[in-house]
């Protein structure tokens, strides 16, 4: 035993296998034991596919098949035969998983109506029926989207079309409005000049319908004979046409009336893009007409309202744009979406990347990670760098400070559907850090468990940084999204059977290790024991990083795994990994700390409060007993020492039960009613609450206050004022206080 533990050590150690007893990982189909379950997602219902929906609106741009069915069912069960439908529909649904799983795709209609044939195929008349009835029941429509490497950029994009939609048919309609009152200045002003009297113009205006009943030339000699008006003045009309001319040769927003006869020259401008530099070239490129169309929508807005005046605005719009377009002015045009792979991500597409964010340039950007396990070892140092370059540009984006930020695993997408609309919708650049789990060496493990299973591992942890939520990193920074966030690993529930068919429960961690596990390319640090080898001085890796370094020189980590033949078994693993998971580890404390959890400042002033105050109360019990004297010593000392332990001695003034009072002695500082009306109670020098002022709130928030009491001793009294609305209900509430 003592030969084979030795050897298991030096495998840890060493990563090398001194002897025979310890069996290669290279070449099983193994995954982490807490995954093994998940194998199979045809036969679960979670977050994927998702439905791209069309004619979406923000609220509901994208929806999970699993949420689409639960609405069929729920808008078409009935008791007599509910259970049969439902059951029948959750057939349908796996149906489609499987065909996707296969390789179709398309619509939501065209999937639905393939999985229903198929199935139909093999049903009765009741099956078919209920086919019948699921259809017409569906409401929603929109291409299928799995969990696969393309899914990301298909979600990024169609979140920033239904944004972009929405700015671009406001704009868009704003433009026409303006070109419309334009065109109308222009044709009042002809339909008042000599030319606009001329025969020919009135024919024009009448038509052809009435043309044989007006003699054009005399009705235009008699209009020519009436008093004519002020025309426009030459250089108002001059820039009116200007304004025309510019608002219709624009190319940020398709045109109302525009058809398809525009040429490949003049049709509008592309915004999504695949390099960083394209964006940022056709962005420079673009400006100076970006700049004209703002400069021009200002002027219009004011002609049309007969608001411009030269003297006053030609000097205000001479220097408009000269340093470039404000969020406000940038607000009007579309925003430019950039979708690149962070693992071909060139040194010099990445400093584009960062101009355009440090600029404040209207961008949104994803940066997707297909292959966060790439071993890559640094100057052959022996470490690893897991995703780094997708991970290092969303940290120095959130340096930035006003760069809407978003990490996530592909998995927890349609989870952060509203935070990516909102860093669409955000005034500003914004940056997507995605991990799709889409890489080819993962064996048969899916992309959805490879990208959740990054996530759960703190490989990519999933977080938003909004710079508009706030002004501080409390308001900004959000990390909840992960599990169990206030531990190092999360920690599931493992059942198996053991070798006596007994069934056995633990509980195991899900570290960096566990993630690794699932690459073939990582078979080398890991060595299978045999179960007869097994032995006590074997912990899983979890608890092997919680020791501290000199605990360890006996242990050897291992990860639970499970085969394809679905046998638990264990593999140790070398030390060069467990030095990656506490690297993790310590990149996981740093987020922590910004998202306030674990935040070692608090901490240290918390600790610091702390001893403060058992010093204090140290003090308090340390402090010798006044000596005893005769009473006649006591009057010789004078009134005012004579008076102090009299005072002392006498007990608590006794409270009417009308009066609104706290037992401060017993209060615990829990905040709760101060939270509630910090000017009706307060806290005493011992930080221990009381009733400031009972008038300074209402009865309600007493009342409140008191039910909200962990130690249960605040006492209402009774109302300062009787007519309070709902008074009699809030007496009923405050007398098991009383």
């Amino acid at each position: 035993m003592e030969a084979e533990l030795q050897t298991q050590i030096a495998f840890h150690l060493t990563g090398k296998q001194p002897g025979t007893t310890l069996d290669s990982a290279d070449g099983t189909d193994a995954c982490p034991a807490l995954l093994a379950r998940y194998r199979d997602l045809t036969a679960l219902r979670y977050d994927f596919p998702l439905v791209l929906l069309r004619n979406a609106d923000e609220k509901a741009y994208v929806q999970c098949l699993s949420g689409v069915v639960d609405n069929v069912v729920h808008g078409i069960v009935k008791d007599e035969d509910g259970d049969r439908l439902t059951k029948q529909l959750l057939r349908l649904e796996r149906e489609i998983r499987v065909l996707l799983e296969s390789g179709a795709k398309g619509s939501l209609s065209v999937l639905w109506d393939t999985a229903a044939s198929m199935l139909a195929a093999r049903g009765d008349d009741a099956f078919k029926d209920s086919m019948k009835r699921g259809r017409a029941a569906l409401k929603v429509e929109g291409e299928v989207a799995d969990c696969d490497k393309i899914m990301p950029a298909r979600l990024l994009n169609h979140a920033w079309a239904v944004v972009q939609d929405r700015k671009t048919d406001k704009l868009s309609e704003d433009l026409r409005r303006l070109a419309i009152k334009l065109s109308d200045i222009l044709k009042a002003d002809l339909a008042g000049s000599e030319a606009g009297r001329s025969a020919a113009n009135l024919k024009a205006a009448i038509g052809t319908g009435h043309a044989d009943v007006f003699d054009f030339d005399v009705l235009s000699r008699v209009l020519s004979k009436a008093a004519a008006r002020d025309s426009l003045p030459e250089d108002r009309r001059r820039r009116i046409e200007f304004l025309l001319s510019v608002l219709k040769a624009q190319r940020f927003f398709p045109m109302p009336e525009e058809g398809g006869g525009r040429t490949a020259q003049d049709r509008p401008y592309a915004f999504v893009f695949d390099s960083c530099t394209d964006a940022l070239a056709a962005y420079r490129e673009r400006l100076p007409k970006a700049v004209e169309l703002a400069k021009c929508i200002a002027i219009a807005e004011l002609e049309v309202e007969g608001e411009y005046s030269e003297a006053k605005h030609e000097t205000l719009f001479r220097d408009f744009g000269e340093g470039g377009l404000g969020q406000e002015e940038l607000a009007y045009f579309p925003d430019y979406l950039v979708c690149v792979s962070a693992d071909t991500l060139r040194a010099s597409e990445s400093d584009k990347l960062m101009e355009m964010l440090s600029a404040g340039l209207p961008v949104k950007i994803l940066v997707q990670t297909d292959d966060l396990r790439a071993e890559s070892p640094i100057a052959g140092d022996g470490h690893f760098a897991l995703g780094m370059r997708g991970k290092q540009l969303a940290n120095m984006a959130i340096g930035l400070n006003d760069v809407y930020v978003l990490q996530s695993s592909s998995s927890n997408l349609f989870q952060f559907r509203d935070r990516i609309l909102k860093g669409m919708s955000f005034a500003g650049p914004a940056l997507f850090s995605v991990y799709s789990g889409a890489s080819r060496e993962t064996g048969t493990l899916p992309p959805y468990l490879n990208a959740a299973a990054a996530m759960e591992s703190r490989a990519f942890p999933a977080y938003t940084y909004d710079p508009s939520a706030g002004p501080n990193w409390a308001s900004r920074f959000d990390l909840e999204a992960n599990s169990q966030v206030e531990a190092d690993w999360p920690v599931q529930n493992f059942s198996y059977e053991d070798e006596n068919h007994q069934r056995v429960c633990v509980d195991i961690a899900f570290t960096l290790v566990d993630f690794v596990a699932c690459d073939k390319r990582y078979a080398k640090h890991f060595a299978r024991v045999p179960r007869a080898r097994w032995n006590v001085n074997m912990i899983p890796v979890g608890e092997y990083l919680r020791l501290e370094a000199g605990d360890t020189p006996d242990k050897v980590p291992f990860v639970a795994i499970v085969g394809s033949d679905n046998m638990l078994q264990r593999a140790i693993v070398d030390d060069r990994l467990t030095r990656a998971a506490l690297r993790c580890r310590e990149s996981w404390h740093s987020l922590q700390e910004l998202g306030g959890i674990h935040n070692s400042h608090a901490e240290r002033l918390l600790a610091k409060e702390k001893k403060s105050w058992e010093e204090q109360e140290r003090g308090k019990t340390e402090a010798p007993a006044p000596e005893t004297r005769a009473p006649v010593q006591a009057a010789a000392a004078g009134p005012s020492t004579a008076a102090a332990p009299a005072a002392a001695a006498e007990p608590e003034e006794k409270k009417s039960a009308d009066e609104a009072y706290i037992e401060t002695p017993r209060c615990t500082t829990c905040n709760e009613c101060t939270q509630i009306n910090d000017k009706m109670f307060a806290y005493n020098e011992n930080k221990q609450a009381y009733v400031a002022n009972p008038d300074a709130g209402t009865y309600a928030q007493l009342v409140e206050a008191a039910e909200s009491c962990q130690v249960a001793i605040i006492h209402p009294g009774k109302p300062r004022n009787p007519s309070e609305p709902g008074i009699e209900e809030l007496l009923k509430r405050a007398e098991v206080f009383a």
